[in-house]
């Protein structure tokens, strides 16, 4: 099962929406659109800019969840005479809608980025151009920054290249009927080549010594009026997508270091000894084999997040890994930091430039690179605020607290019940930890522990539910006792 999920009662969905309100309203989050935004955004679209390239005869399809509208991505595969593969991979082009310094734009640096709550989506830009000529819906003619990628027989990148261009997506795909497809053998080869290219791409990443961690998410939906609170594992063809954007991103960020100019989000990876051995620690204390010549990264690939040792011990050592940032150079003044530990390469924020602001920028500076030209002015002036402007985001904010306010309506009735959990995180502080995170498999709730004795990583204990009230003032809503 991809999904496990529980139905809240009418009293706590009630209590869910009010306090999901109140989210909003103390991080200020603005729901709709000024008049004047509105307006620009008509006018955006009555006057498009259609680039000059005409590549409609790419039968391109995208992949998103089935309600989705504000489409970023479209990509077409094929393989090439002589060996290997290509991948076009269209890119939404937002600067053909948004003029720097004008409405849209100055309300997009305000907004940062598309936020998620289980209740309502509010966009970066207004639908009239996320949902409309910037998507790449289907059967519609659109502006793109259009990639090539050319990848040899392993699935190594050997060229990559953008530019703009008319493009046309052919059919709107979801993951899990593409999954499906796949699985029976009936998708048509563009599509089942995600598959071939997506494993080989897995293969590069374990080769170069990149992170891949598959824990299940906690995802709060509102389906036919109804909350649910659930476990949502990743579909491997998740996972084959997102190898794609992730080989974008780092031929992007490529792109700007060989041209001098560009904003990477980077990771310096831990040279702290005492994290190091508290990760090798976590391994011993689960009972999970770490061989000496095998890498953080080779470990992590051979584990299975359904085995609640291993999960626990996923869960622990990503809470340590240092927290990326942007990164900005100008004039080849290129910086000593410029590794996503994670990803073990360059990177870059480039493939979702309806949902986050600092994606059209990179995209314009990867077509002025290809094109041999020099970078607009209007984003070199804006280039050295991004990482503070990026910084001001709330997406992680309104996805963490959605959840937590989700658990405590979903438990709010059942304050004093005792629970089986397991201890999936700890206090990293030497001694013996009294505090951790307590996971319930049923229903999808993780919440802080605590314990008049020491806990244990990985193990299973019972626990009183001692505190679950979405209006609590403060970050533990959710508060269970090990008995």
């Amino acid at each position: 099962m991809r999904r496990r999920q529980m139905h809240m009662s009418d009293e706590a969905q009630a209590a869910l929406l009010s306090a999901l309100q109140e989210l909003r309203t103390e991080l200020k989050i603005p729901t709709k659109f000024p008049k004047r935004v509105l307006a620009a955004a008509d006018e955006a679209v009555a006057k498009p800019q259609p680039p000059a390239e005409d590549r409609t005869d790419l039968p391109l399809f995208t992949i998103d969840p089935p309600t989705s509208k504000d489409l970023d991505q479209a990509m077409h595969l094929e393989r090439r005479a002589g060996g290997g593969y290509r991948v076009h991979y269209a890119i939404a082009d937002v600067a053909a809608f948004v003029e720097a310094g004008r409405p849209l734009d100055a309300e997009a640096h305000d907004r940062i980025e598309t936020l998620y709550f289980p209740d309502l989506k509010v966009p970066l830009y207004p639908p009239a151009i996320s949902e409309g000529p910037a998507s790449l819906l289907p059967d519609q003619v659109v502006p793109a920054l259009l990639w090539q990628h050319d990848l040899d027989a392993y699935g190594r990148v050997t060229a990559s290249s953008v530019g703009r261009a008319k493009v046309r997506s052919r059919a709107k795909l979801h993951y899990q009927g593409v999954q499906q497809a796949i699985d029976a053998g009936t998708a048509e080869e563009p599509i089942a080549l995600l598959r071939e290219i997506g494993k080989l791409r897995e293969a590069v990443e374990a080769d170069r010594g990149g992170i891949s961690v598959n824990l299940p998410d906690q995802e709060v939906t509102l389906e036919d009026g109804t909350f649910r609170l659930s476990y949502v594992a990743t579909l491997p063809v998740e996972g084959w997508n997102e190898q794609i954007s992730l080989m974008t991103g780092m031929a992007a960020a490529q792109i700007m270091l060989d041209s001098g100019t560009g904003i990477l989000r980077t990771q310096k990876e831990t040279s702290d000894q005492n994290v190091v051995q508290r990760v090798h620690d976590i391994a011993t204390s689960l009972g999970i084999d770490w061989q000496a010549d095998l890498s953080y990264a080779q470990l992590v690939r051979k584990l299975d997040p359904n085995d609640q040792k291993h999960m626990a011990f996923l869960s622990e050592a990503t809470a340590m890994l240092l927290r990326a940032k942007y990164t900005v150079f100008r004039d080849h003044q290129i910086p000593d930091d410029k590794i996503h530990a994670a990803i073990a390469a360059p990177y870059a924020h480039c493939t979702a430039p309806l949902r986050r602001l600092v994606d059209r920028y990179a995209g314009e500076l990867c077509v002025a690179a290809c094109a041999d030209e020099a970078p607009p002015d209007w984003v070199l002036e804006a280039l050295y605020c991004l990482p503070c402007d990026m910084e001001r985001g709330k997406g992680k904010a309104a996805d963490r607290d959605s959840v937590d306010l989700a658990e405590a309506a979903m438990l709010k009735n059942r304050v004093g019940e005792v629970f089986d959990v397991t201890i999936i995180n700890t206090e990293r502080e030497v001694g013996s930890p009294k505090e951790g995170t307590a996971h319930l498999a049923e229903p999808a709730v993780m919440g802080k522990i605590t314990s008049g004795t020491p806990l244990k990583l990985g193990a299973s204990v019972r626990a009183e539910l001692k505190r679950a009230d979405p209006f609590f003032v403060g970050k533990q809503k959710v508060l269970f006792r090990a008995v």
